[in-house]
């Protein structure tokens, strides 16, 4: 297997031959900053023409067709028409936050990206309680929709900011006890170490019967904390217009709007490290030329992929179930998925603490 640590090491080196160290580690944040940013904004456009393509497959449909070959183009074309509108200034707005708000959602989003492991030596951010970084910067972007939903000063945008905070808050629980049940399994919390501790198999079939039942409350869970149907109360359009940020225009609104696509890549690619191996290939004890033959297949190929799958699983919840009212899903949430998260929790540590798993 490929590690592309070789490729930055070297190029370390280079910087380092002909330029002092603080220099070098200007030059390296600067190109490392770009690197995520172009990330960020490829995959934003991606994913607005995955979902549209997968709703219209669900539908029977074809989609953006009239852009570009296929319709590839549409999103650029979106794009361009956000970034000329208008940014409306309102009347009777707090307008240091109104216009914060998208700032803190789009940061948040960019640092917990900054934070996946891409690859074989890929990773940006690599601490040895990466884990729990991650779910602390996660509650960032609620304080920019809280702002957001506030500042505007309009009642629909406050129900809507409300309505994600109390949703957010309240799903944020059993998804981290979802990942708190496989730190337990693994032992660490540092995400290189998470990976590797998969090279014989994946946690989801080395975790056992707990494994399987924290994937789907995560899979759940994360479809509310993202705000994606059948949880998507915080946006309904026949209740709240747009919700909490029905008064944003242009690329304040883009933000929101990228932000929300691109929680949905990062929930899928934490679900990848934790459940799926990252970006470790598939290996089968005892399979070693099935093993070998895996390793040629990229490490980026491995993690993308599978982030790509756990996403259409939850696009496919958004395009497949009714939404529910805001009672029902916090009444599911307090009442049966946060203590079947616990008890799913207890359950693991007692497979652990007497090896009843692979």
């Amino acid at each position: 297997m490929f590690n592309f640590g070789i490729w930055t090491s070297e190029f370390n080196n280079f910087l380092m031959g002909f330029l002092p160290e603080w220099a070098t580690v200007l030059v390296e944040c600067v190109i490392i900053a770009v690197l995520v940013l172009l990330t960020y904004t490829v995959l934003a456009l991606f994913y607005i023409l995955y979902e549209r393509k997968l709703c219209a497959w669900f539908q029977c449909r074809l989609g953006p067709m009239r852009v570009g070959k296929w319709g590839l183009l549409q999103v650029f074309a979106d794009m361009f028409k956000i970034l000329i509108k208008e940014l409306i200034s309102l009347k009777d707005t707090d307008r240091l936050l109104f216009k914060l708000a998208p700032y803190l959602v789009i940061t948040s989003s960019v640092v917990m990206l900054a934070c996946l492991p891409w690859g074989n030596g890929l990773q940006v951010i690599n601490y040895n309680i990466g884990i729990f970084f991650i779910l602390a910067v996660s509650s960032v972007g609620v304080l920019g929709i809280l702002l957001a939903g506030w500042a505007s000063n309009n009642k629909y945008t406050l129900i809507g900011a409300m309505r994600s905070g109390a949703q957010m808050i309240s799903y944020e629980i059993s998804l981290g006890l979802a990942i708190i049940t496989i730190i337990v399994f693994a032992g660490t919390m540092n995400i290189n170490e998470l990976v590797w501790a998969q090279d014989k198999a994946w946690f989801i079939f080395r975790g056992h019967i707990p494994a399987i039942i924290a994937f789907l409350i995560y899979i759940v869970a994360a479809t509310a904390e993202t705000n994606r149907g059948p949880f998507d109360l915080p946006e309904a359009e026949h209740e709240l217009t747009a919700g909490y940020h029905t008064e944003y225009s242009g690329i304040h609104f883009g933000f929101f709007y990228l932000a929300e696509y691109l929680n949905l890549f990062i929930v899928s690619g934490i679900a990848s490290l934790m459940f799926l191996g990252g970006w470790m290939p598939l290996h089968i004890p005892g399979w070693d030329g099935f093993n070998n033959v895996m390793n040629y297949i990229p490490s980026v190929v491995w993690f993308l992929g599978k982030s790509f799958f756990v996403s259409y699983v939850i696009i496919w919840f958004k395009w497949t179930f009714p939404r529910v009212r805001i009672d029902q899903m916090l009444s599911f949430e307090w009442k049966y998925l946060m203590p079947l998260s616990l008890a799913n929790l207890v359950l693991m540590a007692v497979f652990v603490a007497l090896g009843w798993h692979f």
